[in-house]
């Protein structure tokens, strides 16, 4: 396909058409063409929606906002009546849900509805997180995802996918189509720019040597405190490192492994970049419970290996 510069294509093609490109079977196209849709509905309710609370918590005991249900609700829905989705997890459900029995050709998916959701009520940019797996199994490792993508809801409503062939984003227009806007996104090798989540001063050791190896290179501090618009300046950019360290009475960080780890570190690392723990790749961590948590460093290679660096002590 022609380009007008490097990353952005010269002609619109919509996303159901760059999902047949990819070479990938129609249920897969369908899935997530339907979780496309669902986004539709979750701007419309993040644009005029209810910004109080549920009045219920998740299983994690977090209070949950009446946005997060309704997200929910929204994207739920439209998995089980896609027809090729067995079972369902998600951040604010007790358990899996089982939408139909196992069979040849089916999906398990997990997400986050509204990441961030707590930045709605004084107008940050937030989003939507999906992993997918073949088969009903969801609790096993980020490397055997076919598929993950995000949709952030900001200034503009882009959604960022891959298939394990390239990063890919799509920006929503004024007829609410998702139309490509980047193509094989690559990030490059290092960058000059850091995002750290978690209270600086329950830093361990390790984590605030690096940090200070980051000010004396001479990064710049760009954080939001939304995992979604932070890991998409870090693609969009092409450049940085996302953190949510261990913390000091916290050792397993705050960021959820099935829903928000597995899914930006496919997608980072079909862009050429790393994704860490610490010690080991974020997508070989074998997953033990729905709210499974690890510290993450994610982002270029050159950051996330020199984090690993500092963390492990070598």
């Amino acid at each position: 396909m022609p380009f007008s510069e490097p990353g952005k294509t010269k002609f619109q093609v919509d996303l159901r058409r760059h999902l047949r490109n990819q070479g990938i079977c129609d249920n897969l196209i369908h899935l997530i063409c339907e979780i496309a849709e669902a986004g539709k509905y979750v701007i419309n309710a993040v644009r005029t929606g209810d910004l109080g609370v549920a009045g219920t918590s998740n299983l994690y005991g977090e209070e949950q906002l009446a946005l997060d249900v309704l997200s929910d609700r929204i994207i739920r829905k439209r998995l089980i009546h896609s027809g090729v989705v067995c079972n369902i997890a998600s951040e604010e459900m007790d358990e899996i849900f089982q939408a139909q029995a196992d069979a040849d050709g089916l999906y398990s998916v997990a997400y986050d509805p509204l990441d961030g959701s707590s930045l709605v009520d004084v107008n940050l940019a937030v989003g939507t997180i999906v992993s997918i797996y073949e088969g009903c199994n969801l609790l096993q490792k980020g490397r055997n995802q076919v598929a993950a993508l995000y949709i952030l809801y900001g200034p503009r409503v882009s959604l960022v996918y891959s298939v394990g062939k390239g990063v890919h984003e799509f920006t929503m227009n004024h007829l609410m189509e998702y139309t490509l806007s980047r193509e094989n996104i690559v990030m490059k090798p290092e960058g000059d720019m850091y995002s750290p989540g978690g209270l600086r001063n329950k830093y361990q050791e390790g984590t605030e040597k690096f940090v200070r190896y980051l000010e004396e290179k001479g990064a710049k501090l760009r954080y939001s405190g939304g995992f979604v618009p932070d890991i998409n300046q870090v693609i969009m950019k092409g450049k940085g490192i996302f953190m949510y360290p261990a913390l000091n009475g916290s050792p397993n960080g705050k960021l959820r492994l099935l829903f928000e780890l597995n899914p930006m570190a496919f997608l980072v690392e079909n862009a050429g970049g790393a994704a860490t723990d610490g010690k080991q790749s974020i997508l070989d961590l074998e997953p033990q419970s729905l709210d499974h948590r690890a510290p993450v460093y994610i982002g270029c290679k050159a950051e996330v290996a020199k984090a690993m660096e500092f963390v492990s002590g070598n």
